[in-house]
């Protein structure tokens, strides 16, 4: 058995692929499965496709960055009332004549603390409403971005190649279409709104700086350079390292799916440990990358911690000793007292640039938690790229029940599966005429639900063509082509519902007389009588909740309700019982009668009376003919029918 790493040493070696990514300026290096030229979408694409994406919710996001101007503008104005406080309050300066002249009261400093007091308390109120209104215009339009988005992701994901859409795995997609494209509304607040609120803040706190005293903003502004280099340092490691968790998440999720999905194999093989420890350990895999994620986001964090206490007692020290400083000028008269710093203009300054440290932070985490997103985008990007199943089938053509007789023809059909070189079938060449039943026979490997996999179009044959009447399939719309086929399976999909909503999936607007006449047809009425709620019995996932001879029947009158032109049984009746199977063999009889149909049966005596016989290995067609025809002369099918019927001779 292979040894499988630890999450220590993957960690390990995801650390290296990350710092060597960095390095060579491949951000996103470690996306897996990605070449360097998919790798290099830049910022402005991403942003570019984002406001794409906003499209009709781009006046909501304008009304939502106005309200937030004018919230956050008269945000900035009640830290001016402390220079007021500070000098004219508690110092001697009084306030201008020109001020004074029209509100006489003020020259009162009781009267004056008070007017100070109820106007912060009115402009905080003023402008907590406007944020607060602005806020719930971002939220409810973040919200409407992430139902379109995940819509989108879902139809999108649903759409792919069936290949692809085994690649995704079932946990893995519903990770990619809840989590990954429900990031992308988070943009909202991270590339526009956080960001908008926190430049008007600090253009509006640096310029009231600037009045105060410019000597004083070009000491603080020095932070800048420093907080920027730092920021950048650490943020070249974050979306890629956000991208991967992401990944992680998805690998995480669709192990979840599979275990609970097989747990009956897991149970029955007393496999829950190994189970556990897998996941266990992706999931180790998983907290170390988000531990890497957060140190590194909190890096900023860290370094600021430690700038803005020395900047702060910095510009104390100079803004003090140049208050002292100042008061010595105009006590030796060099300097006026309208032309000094007050004591209040040294708080007002220190309140503001205090204020200022918020739009900063503001920034910087915008700036983190925006990788994350666009490590979203960037992914879900990657889903929209992909070409679709009808994309990559280049038909137009409608069919319908009333254009088209069903017949299906083969010509030189070989077939190798995406990403894989080994030929699957072999120059397939048969003709299925209208009404016929083509039985399809053969040992477990030999291509039969792969022929019928090519009938059904879920894949595209390699070389030769594969014809609706005269009409090759790939000239043809796959969903006009789909509405004329039922499918009935070995490993039957039910839904979480009802019994009743199940077998009218394939005919919308089926009444409960047709419901329940195709239900008495695949001899499921009696056992679905037995239930309390009858059809409308709940089922539970995948239909857990019946037996397996149960779920073919539900499945089988599934199909007969929809009525199809061409059929597909593969081991239809491979799970029922012998007096099941003997009632449903005369409404398949009737379901299969002026319906080309295909049928893979391992048991011989279901197909005795096909029209014709396909007999495959490896996939070749080796034997062809009726069941009559191949006894006569076919010893493979000969003896095939005679271990089935003697299996001791």
């Amino acid at each position: 058995m292979a040894k499988h790493l630890s999450s220590k040493n993957k960690f390990q070696n995801f650390k290296k692929q990350l710092g060597e990514s960095v390095k060579s300026g491949d951000i996103t290096a470690i996306s897996t499965g990605r070449t360097a030229k998919e790798r290099s979408r830049s910022f402005s694409e991403l942003l570019r496709q984002f406001l794409k994406i906003v499209g009709k919710n781009r006046t909501n996001i304008f009304w939502a960055l106005g309200f937030v101007t004018l919230g956050s503008t008269i945000g900035l104005i009640p830290a001016a009332a402390t220079k007021v406080v500070f000098d004219n309050i508690l110092g001697d300066q009084k306030l201008p004549d020109s001020i004074t002249s029209i509100f006489p009261s003020l020259a009162s400093k009781t009267t004056l603390l008070s007017v100070i007091a109820i106007g912060t308390v009115t402009l905080a109120l003023i402008s907590l409403a406007f944020s607060v209104r602005a806020r719930w215009i971002a939220t409810r339009t973040t919200k409407r971005i992430q139902v379109d988005i995940r819509r989108k992701a879902f139809m999108h994901a649903a759409s792919l190649p069936l290949h692809r859409v085994h690649q995704l795995r079932s946990g893995g997609a519903a990770s990619l279409v809840r989590e990954d494209a429900g990031a992308i509304g988070e943009l909202v607040f991270g590339l526009c709104y956080n960001p908008w609120r926190a430049i008007i803040q600090l253009v509006g706190i640096l310029l009231i700086l600037l009045f105060v005293d410019w000597r004083l903003l070009l000491f603080s502004v020095v932070l800048f350079p420093i907080v920027f280099f730092t920021h950048r340092t650490w943020i070249s490691r974050i979306r890629p390292l956000w991208r991967s968790i992401r990944g992680t998440r998805q690998h995480c999720d669709a192990m979840v799916t599979e275990s609970f999905g097989g747990a009956r194999v897991v149970r029955s093989f007393s496999r829950q440990r190994t189970e556990a420890s897998n996941w266990i350990r992706s999931n180790h895999l998983l907290v170390r990358k988000e531990l890497l994620a957060w140190w590194l986001s909190r890096g900023i964090d860290i370094a600021w911690s430690v700038l803005i206490p020395i900047a702060t007692a910095a510009l104390l020290w100079f803004g003090g000793w140049q208050v002292l400083h100042d008061r010595t000028l105009i006590a030796s008269g060099e300097l006026t007292a309208s032309q000094a710093i007050t004591a209040g203009d040294l708080v007002m300054f220190l309140t503001y640039l205090t204020m200022l440290m918020g739009p900063l932070a503001t920034l910087a985490e915008s700036a983190t938690q925006l990788q994350n997103s666009l490590a979203a985008l960037d992914r879900v990007l990657d889903l929209f790229e992909e070409p679709t199943e009808q994309e990559e089938h280049s038909g137009g053509k409608i069919v319908s029940l009333n254009t088209t007789s069903g017949a299906i023809r083969f010509e030189n059909v070989s077939f190798s599966y995406p990403g894989s070189d080994t030929k699957v079938l072999h120059d397939i060449s048969f003709e299925a005429k209208k009404g016929k039943t083509i039985a399809l026979v053969g040992p477990s490997g030999s291509g039969k639900t792969t022929l019928c996999n090519l009938v059904a179009a879920f894949y595209t044959c390699t070389s030769g063509t594969i014809q609706l009447d005269t009409i090759p399939l790939n000239e043809i719309d796959l969903n006009s082509y789909r509405s004329l086929l039922g499918i009935v399976e070995q490993d039957i999909f039910l839904f979480e519902g009802t019994i009743a909503s199940n077998i009218a999936y394939g005919k919308r607007g089926a009444t409960k007389a047709q419901i329940q006449q195709a239900a008495e047809q695949a001899a499921a009425h009696d056992f679905i009588s037995e239930f309390k709620d009858q059809y409308q019995t709940e089922i539970g996932e995948r239909g857990v909740k019946l037996s397996g001879g149960q779920r073919q029947r539900i499945a089988i009158a599934r199909a007969l309700l929809a009525d199809p032109r061409i059929l597909i049984l593969d081991e239809a009746t491979s799970n029922l019982d012998t007096e099941s199977e003997r009632l449903i063999q005369t409404s398949l009889s009737t379901l299969l009668k002026n319906r080309t149909s295909f049928v893979i049966a391992h048991r011989l005596s279901t197909i005795r009376d096909a029209d014709q016989i396909l007999v495959l290995d490896k996939g070749i067609i080796i034997e062809s003919g009726t069941h009559n025809e191949l006894m006569d002369r076919s010893e493979r099918y000969h003896d095939m029918v005679l271990l089935q019927t003697h299996p001791q001779t």
